[in-house]
């Protein structure tokens, strides 16, 4: 049932993309909006621009009054708990986030993923998957493309399918988001900074199973101790994957093959070894996949398909470049320990990472094992730097680095023919970067002097 907001006041908090979103949806939908950011009007011009005309705005800081007076507040992921929101509570204002406004204006199949590592690739392959049925599909959430931006399209509509990847931060607000299909695909520690501990952190994940019924399916990481526990009143049906142990049904890893049985079928076997999909943490990745494609509704050869067309995602241990012997990988988007143990595991080269930004409040420990494993040496940038070599140094040689373009020339140094330099930095960006991705262009620019410097051979 969607939300009639027709003459309310609307109150959107954040002007990222999903703020604008927001805004369009409910301006288009009737509503009075003021929208509130506390960066200024310099640094939001590029948002500004996609505003609907009537849309007040509030930029700088917040005004309290705005917050107690509106009938309705929608968050922006991340906000924290700014004193403006408690005040609104106390005042009893409704809060609710992008997704959780959106979903109430679709009535199509909606599919959603979470997990600590994995949520994009996971996402993106179930929705080429969804795609291969013929049926409009849309794909983003998390991932790129707020998911307001499906509200009107067919995708929307009865007979479509709305691929989501979902926050924990996106799932703190939401009551009546309701996925026909969910996922869990792992918890490790991350955003510590923001929860008080990993139980929070993985009960806010666990959200995206609280609205579903008896009817629907929760597709779960059976390896993961934290997912069993935090799914283990999950209100649908538990649908299992493993890459450790063979399971009677669900999904399972299997020599070559990865082998779904959906409840009640038979197996199915599809390949396990791709050049797109490579470590087990992917293997992962794809059976969560096969088995939530296949419950929505994607037949096992249309699964097959797109599995098989696969392309890995910009930042994910993504082949920049071989020069003198040593490949450069940007795995940028590797954020947070686990996502980096998980991304070494397996390297078939040694490894020199680059590492570091601005610390989310995990423990290096695990770092430490995996790079003891297959780790050359470690370069160290930014804020995090301190804390790293602490726990890093017992485990193999460690620099630090000024810049990103310091530490590449650190690791060429370093690395010898046949090794990997891999920028997995297992920290947030912003102390030194936008985002990922600025991070990652950076890193790239500084792999491109060294390749025109250098004699391409030797590759991977």
């Amino acid at each position: 049932m969607s939300i009639d907001l027709r003459g309310k006041n609307i109150l959107v908090v954040g002007l990222g993309r999903s703020g604008i979103a927001a805004a369009q949806l409910c301006v288009a939908r009737g509503a009075r909006v003021t929208a509130t950011d506390s960066r200024a009007a310099a640094a939001l011009a590029p948002a500004l621009s996609h505003l609907p005309a009537g849309v007040l705005r509030e930029l700088g800081g917040h005004r309290h009054k705005s917050f107690v007076s509106a009938d309705l507040i929608v968050l922006s992921p991340g906000i924290p708990e700014i004193p403006e929101l408690a005040a609104a509570r106390g005042a009893g204002v409704a809060i609710t986030g992008e997704m959780e406004l959106a979903s109430s204006f679709i009535s199509g199949t909606i599919v959603a993923i979470t997990g600590t590592n994995g949520k994009s690739t996971t996402t993106t392959l179930v929705g080429g998957m969804l795609r291969a049925t013929g049926r409009p599909t849309f794909v983003g959430g998390n991932l790129g493309e707020p998911l307001t931006e499906a509200v009107g399209t067919p995708a929307a509509a009865p007979g479509g399918f709305c691929v989501v990847e979902a926050s924990s931060f996106q799932l703190e607000t939401t009551v009546t988001f309701h996925p026909r299909v969910a996922a869990l695909l792992n918890v490790t520690a991350d955003h510590l900074d923001r929860y008080p501990d990993l139980d929070a952190y993985a009960a806010a994940k666990a959200r995206i199973f609280a609205a579903q019924s008896a009817g629907d399916d929760a597709v779960v990481n059976l390896d993961d101790p934290i997912v069993v526990r935090a799914t283990a009143g999950a209100p649908s049906r538990r649908v299992g994957f493993s890459v450790a142990r063979p399971l009677g049904s669900g999904g399972w890893l299997e020599k070559d093959a990865l082998v779904i049985r959906l409840p009640e079928g038979e197996p199915e076997r599809y390949p396990a070894r791709l050049a797109s999909l490579v470590g087990r943490h992917n293997q992962a990745n794809a059976l969560a996949a096969l088995l939530a494609a296949r419950l929505a509704g994607a037949t096992p050869a249309e699964a097959h398909a797109a599995l098989s067309m696969f392309r890995p995602l910009a930042h994910r241990m993504e082949l920049v470049g071989v020069t003198e012997g040593v490949a450069y990988y940007d795995d940028s988007k590797g954020t947070n320990v686990g996502a980096v143990v998980a991304a070494l595991a397996g390297f078939p080269r040694r490894v020199v990472l680059i590492a570091g930004g601005r610390d989310k409040g995990g423990d290096y420990a695990p770092l430490a094992e995996a790079l003891g494993r297959v780790g050359r040496a470690a370069v160290l940038i930014g804020e995090a730097a301190d804390k790293m070599q602490a726990a890093l140094g017992g485990a193999l040689p460690v620099e630090r680095a000024a810049t990103l373009d310091d530490a590449v020339e650190a690791a060429r140094r370093l690395a010898q023919p046949g090794d990997a330099v891999v920028l997995s930095p297992a920290c947030s960006s912003f102390d030194m970067f936008r985002d990922y991705a600025h991070r990652a262009e950076v890193f790239r620019a500084a792999v491109d002097r060294q390749l025109r410097t250098g004699s391409s051979k030797g590759a991977p």
